[in-house]
Order: structure tokens, then C-alpha cells, then sequence
């Protein structure tokens, strides 16, 4: 199958749509289908996914490049184009509306907590247009703001998806040390970094003074400095690290002597990050609200909480609790989550045949990244 991922922003930027967009095009390649990625700005093809750029001009595209890219998506033979839309994704829209006009079968995921009022109408006159698109979402809280946009159409929820074996390493905790707390985010104000020190002090006052705590902030971006000044300004600066940008390898080894992980941010679709340390075999605390929903449920995995005292205080109780935290440790690190790459790959699959894509037999190959 000819595939056709259209995303407004990819990598080299590091976020959750660029992260699974490259993904699942490396994942459909290595079994055999002919994935593609059609993006905007300076791309990076890394690990063999081929991406088609369009350059624009200060950081808009031209109308020369949206005629290129109506072009490529009417006649460039794809099987199915599948649109991956955040709250502004003027590039998806144009190609979504080309597919739909020529006839090219059209799966589009929504990859952020739309507000059903900011896009129904946009949303609905594509609906119409095309009864033919298969809506999804990444999470089912991603889901419901859309299928009220849309009038109660159908949204499915397709998940990203993982490796979980590439997130276990031998854990790495020293007797006595300092219990560690985790969060990975982009630094911007949507992701909610300041008042996750806010947090992180109200932890501190819960939890003994006789137990050393470490907390690690990973990411970058335009909230850092306030980051930085409310570490000092609320006097947890000399526990609270804050590690800027971390590679994937990194993450990884910090999670292994990590005891729990922080997800603030109310507006979560999904909260890859937050998989990646469960996976990793850490209890994940997380607000109700997102999509961490997905896979954390309450005493088993983490919680799921209400707000940023509800976070305190189930963050304080699983520390102060040893037997619960390691019974959340050996769930997590024993059980997979049900967004495995090889369950995702194929839900893809199937949302391109539900959009009219052609079935084609299963080839047969491994699911390995290349």
C-alpha cells in the first residue's frame, strides 16, 4: 500500500506528532508498504523514511507549494492519505480537501484537545464533502471534543504507539539515595512546567524531611527561563535539576533510576512520554482530564488526578508508600500496554480499508524499526 502521511510539523522538531508520524512510517515501511511523509519546512529523513518538503518562505508556505502539494496527492498514485492534524494544520487541511477531491481514500487523526467550537465548522464542511473520511483521535479524550464538532460522527481512537522492550533497562536505584521524580515535556505553557514546580514543592512539604528527594525536568523551550526563576523563587533549586534536551538513549537511562514520573498538563491528547515511563516500569501520575487515560488506571499503573493538589498528594502517598510503589514498579514493567507497535500498525491498516483503501495481502516481515 502507497501511503501518504501529511503532518504540518516533523522532525528534526521533537514532539508527539513528529515522533509518531516518523514512527509509524518507519513501522508500515519495514513490512512492506510504501510510506511517505509530506510535510512543511526544513525535514529530516532520518532511519530511511522518505519525506517530501515543501520549503515555503519564512516559515509559510507559498501558493506555488500548496499547488505542489494538490498535485502530489491527486496524482502521485497513494492508496491512502492520512492527514495528522494539531488545532493549526493549514497544510493537512489543503491536503485532506485535495484527497477527498480526487477521490483518494482519507484517514485523518486529530492529535490535540480541539475546543468542538474553534474547528466544527471547518470540520463539518469537510464531513460533508466527503462522508468517505474515517476520523480518528489519539486518545478517546482527544475523541469526544472531536465527535461533538462533528455532530456525533464516529471517531475512532487510533493510539501511538511503542516498543516497550526498548524502554526496559536493568533498574538502577541506590539504597538510601534520594527517591527521584521524572517529567519529560516541552517547555511551553501548555505543557504546564511552572506550576509542576508548584507541585514538586507541595511534594516536598508532604513528604518527610528525612527523605531525600531528586526531581528531573527534561525538555526545552520558551517556558525554561520561568522555569528556572520559580525553582528559585519557591527554593527547590537545590534538588530540582533541570536537564534541557535529552536524546532518546538518555531518556531512557534516566527512567531506569527514576521511582516516579509527573505528567502536569491539562490538554494532553495522549502523553507519549508518559508511556515511555510506564513502560519503563514507573508508576505514572497524571491528570484525569488527558490521555494518559489510556493506559494508567488508578492503583495499578498510577493515578489519574484532578489537580495540581490532588498531583501532590498522590505523588507524596506512593512515595511515602514503599510496598505500593514497587507493586506499581513490577505491574509496569511486566505488562504491556495495549499499544504495542504491531496492535497499532495494523488498527492503521484497517482505518485506511475502512476509508476504501484496497486490501492487500499481509506481507510478511518483522515489525523492527529499519
Amino acid at each position: 500500500m502507497r501511503i501518504a502521511h501529511v503532518t504540518d510539523s516533523y522532525l528534526p522538531r521533537v514532539g508527539g506528532i513528529e515522533l509518531h508520524v516518523h514512527d509509524l512510517a518507519a513501522q508500515q515501511r519495514a513490512i512492506g508498504h510504501d510510506a511517505v511523509v509530506l510535510t512543511s519546512g526544513v525535514a529530516s529523513s532520518g532511519d530511511g523514511v522518505p519525506v517530501r518538503s515543501y520549503r515555503g518562505f519564512r516559515g509559510l508556505l507559498t501558493p506555488e507549494d500548496y499547488r505542489l502539494l494538490r498535485n502530489s496527492v491527486s496524482a502521485d498514485g497513494f492508496d491512502a492519505v492520512h492527514a495528522h492534524l494539531s488545532l493549526v494544520s493549514p497544510m493537512a487541511w489543503v491536503a485532506v480537501r485535495a484527497a477527498v477531491r480526487s477521490g483518494v481514500p482519507v484517514v485523518v487523526t486529530m492529535h490535540s484537545m480541539a475546543p468542538p467550537g474553534q474547528l466544527a465548522p471547518l470540520l463539518r464542511s469537510l464531513d460533508r464533502a466527503a462522508g468517505s473520511i474515517v476520523w480518528t483521535a489519539v486518545s478517546e479524550a482527544a475523541a469526544r471534543p472531536l465527535r461533538q464538532a462533528l455532530g456525533d460522527r464516529p471517531v475512532a481512537v487510533l493510539r501511538n504507539g511503542i516498543e516497550p522492550d526498548e524502554w526496559r533497562e536493568v533498574t538502577v536505584r541506590r539504597p538510601g539515595g534520594p527517591l527521584t521524580l521524572v517529567s519529560v515535556m516541552r517547555m511551553s505553557r501548555r505543557k504546564r512546567p511552572v506550576p509542576l514546580i508548584g507541585v514538586l514543592a507541595d511534594i516536598r512539604r508532604r513528604v518527610p524531611a528525612c527523605q531525600p528527594l531528586r526531581a528531573v525536568l527534561v525538555g526545552a523551550g520558551p517556558r525554561a527561563g520561568a522555569v528556572a526563576r520559580a525553582t528559585r523563587r519557591l527554593g527547590v533549586q537545590s534538588w530540582v535539576e533541570l536537564a534541557g534536551q535529552l536524546d532518546h538513549t538518555q531518556i531512557r537511562h534516566l527512567l531506569a533510576e527514576t521511582d516516579l514520573y509527573l505528567s502536569p498538563a491539562r490538554s494532553e491528547s495522549f502523553g507519549l512520554a508518559a508511556l515511555e515511563a510506564r513502560c519503563a516500569g514507573v508508576p505514572v501520575v497524571a491528570m484525569s482530564c488527558g490521555g494518559a487515560g489510556e493506559f494508567v488506571s488508578n492503583g495499578v499503573e498510577g493515578f489519574l488526578v484532578e489537580d495540581d493538589a490532588d498531583m501532590a498528594r498522590a505523588a507524596a502517598h506512593v512515595l511515602g508508600t514503599p510496598a505500593l510503589l514497587q507493586q506499581m514498579r513490577q505491574h509496569n514493567r511486566r505488562t504491556l500496554p495495549g499499544m504495542t507497535w504491531s496492535t497499532v500498525v495494523a488498527q492503521n491498516l484497517a482505518a485506511y480499508e475502512a476509508a476504501g483503501a484496497a486490501r492487500e495481502p499481509e506481507p510478511v516481515a518483522s515489525l523492527a524499526s529499519p
